[in-house]
């Protein structure tokens, strides 16, 4: 398997700095008005997402 020349490293980067600038507005805005969650909406996100990060390290560790 062949490595990613450095010119593809730094284009990525820079794509996901951009990406990020164009959230930004929205994700600023987004924690300004957002809620207060309780403890069971707060596990109702982070269970599944637990779940589905285990699930992809297993698949890693199979290989």
């Amino acid at each position: 398997m062949e490595t990613t020349p450095l010119w593809e490293k730094i284009l990525v980067g820079i794509l996901v700095l951009l990406v990020l600038l164009w959230f930004r507005p929205g994700m600023k805005a987004v924690f300004k008005e957002r809620r207060d969650a309780s403890r069971e909406e707060w596990m109702s996100v982070l269970i599944p997402i637990a779940l589905v990060a285990a699930f992809v390290a297993l698949l890693i560790f199979m290989t």
